[in-house]
């Protein structure tokens, strides 16, 4: 019987959640996972809930010392107008009735086109309607714990990659299809400098962000690698880490439009391709600066993940 302190995750099951059990739990601290459908796992507490419904988001709350918002919705601008808001609202008023601090995954959507390094301080200017959501909800959560009614923070990731993270860009658009024999893509350019947060990292930091007193009421980079590499550099080295060829495709604005027309979720990816068609520089000093680590190099985190595809049956 689990005692102690409860760390609860809403929103089990997604490539970051699981990495984070991974990091809970090898401090042996008290877990409960929350999903529509929560997997079980050795060790660790479940529940069920929609965390679209206030009263059974407050009933999964209940008890918990901290909780990890890590949900995620179907990639769809109107679903996140509708859905997010009333998540946000849920959770901040379930963490308020338990007492509990919260922490919040958060992207970079609300920052928009940044001509230069995105840091904590960059304003929020979107330049999408997912975007807006995101500004919306991270301005709603940081107004509580100005307020005082809240003790939360945000911390925020980059676009990530890894072992497992099977929604992550690179996973999908490079190591999946040159573990398949297929041919990886790049979107809009392979000559652009682009970050990218290796999962393993973002999970134990915010395990050492929750633990820090210091470190709540703030919005927080998580560690990723300075020096990111090009669209090109970073193939060229998962290639040689997976034994494939460094021959690869890029997907032109028009060919994702025209895609778009027949795939919702590509259509939905459009309106992000501004990430892909300038320099996407994160900037996690504030955290290497506070906790004495940077990110794990992108030649290590691409061989840890070349061999994660490897050691799958």
């Amino acid at each position: 019987m689990q005692t102690g302190p409860i760390h609860t995750i809403l929103g089990a099951g997604g490539s970051i959640a699981n990495a984070l059990v991974a990091a809970l739990s090898a401090r042996s601290l008290p877990l409960r996972l929350v999903g529509r459908h929560p997997a079980p796992i050795p060790g660790a507490e479940t529940r069920k809930a929609d965390l679209t419904h206030q009263q059974e988001t407050i009933d999964a709350v209940a008890g918990s010392s901290v909780v990890y918002l890590l949900a995620g919705l179907k990639y769809d601008h109107k679903l996140w107008a509708k859905t997010w808001p009333l998540l946000m609202d849920n959770t901040i008023e379930a963490c308020k009735r338990a007492g509990a601090r919260l922490v919040f995954f958060d992207n970079v959507y609300m920052y928009g086109r940044v001509r230069g390094p995105m840091t904590e301080e960059s304003p929020y200017r979107p330049w999408s309607k997912k975007g807006e959501v995101r500004a919306a909800i991270a301005t709603a959560l940081a107004n509580e714990w100005k307020a005082g009614s809240l003790t939360a923070m945000i911390a925020r990731s980059a676009d990530f990659y890894g072992p497992g993270a099977k929604n992550g860009i690179p996973n999908a658009m490079v190591f999946d299809p040159m573990s398949q024999g297929k041919t990886p893509m790049c979107l809009v350019s392979d000559a652009l400098p682009h970050s990218y947060t290796y999962v393993p990292d973002a999970a134990e930091s915010l395990v050492a962000l929750a633990e820090s007193e210091s470190a709540w009421n703030q919005v927080w980079h998580l560690p990723t690698a300075p020096h990111p590499l090009t669209g090109r550099e970073f193939i060229t080295a998962a290639a040689e880490a997976m034994n494939r060829p460094a021959k690869y495709r890029i997907l032109s604005r028009p060919s994702v439009k025209m895609v778009g027309w027949f795939n919702p979720i590509v259509r939905e990816v459009y309106e992000m391709l501004y990430q892909n068609d300038s320099p996407y520089l994160f900037d996690s000093s504030k955290y290497a600066r506070s906790f004495g680590f940077a990110g794990t190099p992108y030649a290590e985190g691409i061989r840890a993940t070349a061999a994660s595809y490897k050691s799958k049956p």
